[in-house]
């Protein structure tokens, strides 16, 4: 069974957490953010493809390449980290179907290397808003040697260095290889 507790941020102190453990032992919780009044610091699409545009492939050490990203993201609020991070999930999880990952493999889907597949998404993303919404529409056009699985420490880095904290986070879409459980059917 779970409880929805509605509550502002500006009534989080001490006392209630303390409360919620006296109340709920060691359950479970999770914090999602609602009702930002704010939306113009949202980070949207066009943010998210702008920063994705900004991978310096010039660079030949993947830290370099994916360095721009994580400074620029370093620099905005926290909010807008998680919310990259979210919308990434979002992007790969699109990606993960049955159909992409054919072009992997004419076997069953027992040989499809799970981390590899996702890597490979990875790729298609870093590739940028063209090229994914190309291969998200088309996905014999999956490329199976293009990976780039930096992608996945981007808001890590850039959490880490803003807040001298490692990044603890659940994205919006788990984008592990067979969870997007349609696009396997």
């Amino acid at each position: 069974m779970s409880t929805t507790l509605n509550i502002s941020a500006q009534d989080l102190d001490h006392a209630l957490v303390d409360d919620l453990k006296e109340q709920f032992g060691n359950a479970k919780v999770e914090i999602k953010v609602h009702d930002i009044p704010d939306a113009a610091g949202m980070l949207d699409e066009s943010d998210f493809w702008a920063l994705i545009d900004q991978l310096g492939w010039t660079k030949s050490d993947n830290d370099l390449v994916i360095e721009p990203i994580v400074s620029a993201l370093a620099q905005m609020p926290v909010a807008n980290i998680y919310q990259f991070q979210d919308l990434l999930s979002e992007k790969l999880w699109k990606l993960d179907t049955r159909a992409h990952a054919a072009v992997f493999s004419d076997a069953d889907d027992d040989s499809l290397s799970v981390d590899d597949f996702l890597y490979a998404r990875c790729g298609v993303v870093a590739n940028g808003k063209d090229f994914f919404q190309k291969v998200l529409g088309t996905p014999n056009e999956m490329p199976v040697d293009i990976t780039f699985s930096p992608l996945l420490r981007i808001a890590k880095k850039a959490y880490e260095r803003k807040t001298g904290k490692k990044m603890t986070i659940v994205p919006a879409f788990n984008y592990e290889t067979y969870s997007n459980q349609e696009g396997w059917k």
